[in-house]
């Protein structure tokens, strides 16, 4: 599965102008100092990696992220590899290191490590290698070219990681507040037409109030209706910070301003009307850019896959985040499925594309019906479904994975002419081990889904690191 993550729009324009740079820098360091770092790259990447580690291990942040065996095990010797790619960088490699400090972005902020301790652990790698270069080179010019070149290319390297960090950050954050969006209100439309009436209802009891000139001052302000509650407690929380939620908001104030510095006040009815008409201007702005907001969820088929009706992929990283904090908070653990059906092409190319959707929906039904009410089904795309189970060991999780192959292999599709179409699926199981990053648990699942099809499928095969990676695995579908 070729599963290579989305660019941010101005990715591409962010790493060329970065690799420009570094390449300058490169360039003027000259060749002197550049075997400076190549020999330091030689002789001191693996105490340098031990230090770096050391400093962010020091703070509970990072020790509540990683463990000291993973940082050993892992850690260290990428960050080793690291060091020396940066030290011994020429400008035939920028591209691709560049490309590399964005993956290395993306992980951290799937794991939730804050920038600011990778900010401090490359600022002490840098004050060490100051000192090492000052050891093997004295101070003169090519000591000086080589600081400035060492400088130069961890700062961009760290530039590359933060621009990659903080996009994959605001996708997880606008994710989550749809999801969350989708949790409270599995009716989009019908929440869409609810809080439209509710904005409708209070122009209208502000119309009336105006005709009948009375006294304002009990009147309730937009921000202060249950429109505008809803709006600063669950909208902006659910659709995210945007330029349109702050837009909404910034009308809310002004249209109360309004009221309370203009239409209260009795004067020429010409500029009471035309004041009033302004009021409504800015409640219909809202109202389109509310509609805007509701409309971006709605393309998101409110969470869920319009075949099957179960939650849709794009969901799943919040999940499996949700999962990680609670399996840390507690002894559960939890195992995700990978679940892929058997010969699906063949089953599209001989009985046409509905029965194949017919047996979509079949596995939909069976992996609804037969997990828990707790558990998490996804379609995950094509012929993917995967299942999130929730607060189970080994045992209970192979016990469910095993129940379900069966029941789908034992259970045929009804076809439109009445023909039974048997099926399977081949299963790949990964037990959540305590890695923060959820691809870990999804690289796991899929290499034990590969293996459940290289071995004859229609079978569950249990994920451990000592399989190899599937085919065209690069990380986390996102799309």
């Amino acid at each position: 599965m070729n599963i290579a993550p989305s660019p941010h729009p101005s990715s591409d324009t962010d790493s060329s102008a970065l690799a420009d740079a570094w390449k300058l820098s490169l360039e003027a360091a000259g060749p002197a100092a550049g075997n400076v770092l190549a020999d330091l790259a030689e002789g001191h990447a693996a105490e340098l990696a031990a230090h770096f580690y050391k400093v962010m291990m020091n703070d509970a942040r990072a020790s509540r992220s990683m463990s000291h065996d993973q940082v050993r095990v892992r850690l260290q010797p990428a960050m080793q590899r690291w060091v020396r790619d940066l030290l011994r960088a020429s400008t035939a490699d920028v591209e691709q290191l560049i490309a590399h400090q964005r993956v290395i972005g993306d992980v951290h902020a799937r794991v939730g490590i804050p920038v600011d301790l990778v900010t401090r652990g490359t600022r002490v790698l840098k004050q060490r290698l100051f000192q090492l270069i000052g050891e093997q080179a004295g101070h003169g010019e090519t000591a000086h070219a080589a600081i400035a070149s060492l400088t130069a290319s961890f700062d961009i390297a760290l530039e590359g990681m933060t621009l990659a960090y903080s996009n994959a950050r605001e996708r997880s954050s606008r994710t989550d507040a749809a999801y969350r969006l989708f949790s409270l209100v599995q009716n989009v439309s019908t929440e869409r037409e609810r809080q439209r009436a509710l904005l409708l209802d209070w122009e209208n009891t502000l119309l009336y109030a105006l005709a009948a000139q009375g006294d304002m001052g009990g009147f309730q302000t937009l921000a202060r209706s249950e429109f505008g509650l809803w709006f600063n407690h669950k909208g902006i929380p659910s659709f995210g910070e945007s330029s349109e939620t702050r837009q909404i908001s910034a009308l809310i104030s002004e249209v109360d301003q309004l009221l309370q510095h203009t239409l209260q006040q009795d004067g020429d009815p010409a500029v009471r009307s035309a004041q009033l008409q302004e009021v409504r201007t800015k409640v219909s702005q809202a109202r389109s850019l509310l509609g805007m907001l509701f409309e971006r969820i709605g393309e998101l088929d409110a969470g869920c896959d319009a075949l099957t009706n179960l939650l849709n992929r794009r969901f799943l990283p919040t999940v499996l985040r949700r999962e990680i904090e609670l399996a840390e908070k507690s002894s559960d653990g939890f195992a995700v499925l990978l679940l892929d059906l058997d010969h699906f092409k063949a089953i599209n190319d001989t009985h046409g594309h509905e029965a194949g959707d017919r047996a979509l929906q079949h596995v939909a039904g069976i992996l609804s019906q037969f997990t828990r009410g707790s558990d998490y089904v996804f379609r995950y795309g094509g012929e993917e479904f995967v299942v999130v189970l929730v607060a189970v060991d080994e045992r209970q999780a192979l016990v469910i994975a095993d129940g379900l192959c069966r029941r789908m292999a034992d259970t045929p599709v009804t076809l439109a002419d009445g023909q039974l179409l048997e099926i399977s699926a081949s299963i790949g199981v990964a037990l959540y081990d305590g890695h923060p990053d959820y691809e870990r648990v999804m690289a796991r699942a899929d290499a034990a889904m590969y293996q459940a099809k290289k071995q004859g499928r229609n079978r569950v095969v249990l994920g451990n690191d000592a399989l190899p990676v599937a085919p065209g695995r690069s990380g986390l579908r996102r799309d």
